[in-house]
């Protein structure tokens, strides 16, 4: 198997000498984190045999968060204590884009704009699920933050797993949403866009962020029944 290490060592200088000027500190450090993992220059494991008493040093890991290597083991798992959370209901996915305009605003501010990205897709999925005739109540979700597209872009995006299925806290009611057969339906994708953008505007403006608006901003919204 090909280490990741091995391939940034090989390219890493040609890459810094591309791109330096628009890495970010997270970026430096993920890249440094990555190229010891499980190499001679990390840190060093004693490991023992419990019958031969054969000792040998194993490499550390680097444990990064965006490491493919040392996550791999820890998708699964991930995934198990989340299907172990299912509700009875029908699952939807949702992915909620940040528009284009803010793009160059959520590079330099990337903690501000992502936080307000996570709380605002959450803020305007419990609004339409409180006005909903059927739900009227609280909903769950799982929320996953996506920083670049599949060809690698930066294209800041929320994707939420939502079941169609709320809890009236104050009547203690549990309210499912049912649909057709041939057509799922959840929320109106465009009236969902429409409060995620100004909600996002309103959050923007807040952190004390100047920006200009267009009237041809977009917010691309995409919902999908989950299988």
């Amino acid at each position: 198997m090909t280490l990741l290490s091995s391939i940034i060592t090989l390219f890493e200088t040609t890459f810094l000498a591309q791109y330096k000027d628009r890495l970010l500190p997270s970026h430096k450090k993920a890249l440094g984190a990555m190229k010891v993992c499980r190499t001679r220059h990390s840190l060093l494991m004693l490991a023992r045999c419990g019958e031969c008493d054969e000792q040998v040093f194993v490499p550390h890991s680097c444990g990064h968060r965006n490491c493919p290597h040392c996550q791999a083991h820890e998708s699964p798992q991930w995934l198990e204590r989340q299907l172990k959370k299912q509700v009875p209901g029908e699952y939807f996915l949702l992915t909620f884009t940040l528009p284009a305009q803010f793009r160059p605003l959520a590079w330099v501010h990337q903690r501000k704009i992502y936080d307000a990205m996570i709380k605002v897709s959450w803020e305007t999925l419990s609004t339409f699920s409180q006005n909903d005739k059927q739900l009227q109540g609280t909903p769950g979700a799982i929320a996953v933050l996506h920083t670049h597209a599949r060809n690698l872009d930066f294209h800041p995006h929320v994707h939420v797993v939502m079941p169609a299925a709320a809890i009236d806290k104050t009547n203690n009611l549990w309210r499912s949403k049912k649909s057709g057969k041939n057509t799922p339906y959840l929320f109106s994708h465009t009236a969902l866009a429409k409060v995620f953008r100004a909600k996002m505007l309103v959050a923007i403006t807040q952190e004390g962020f100047a920006f200009t608006t267009s009237r041809k901003m977009g917010c691309g919204l995409h919902i999908g029944r989950f299988r």
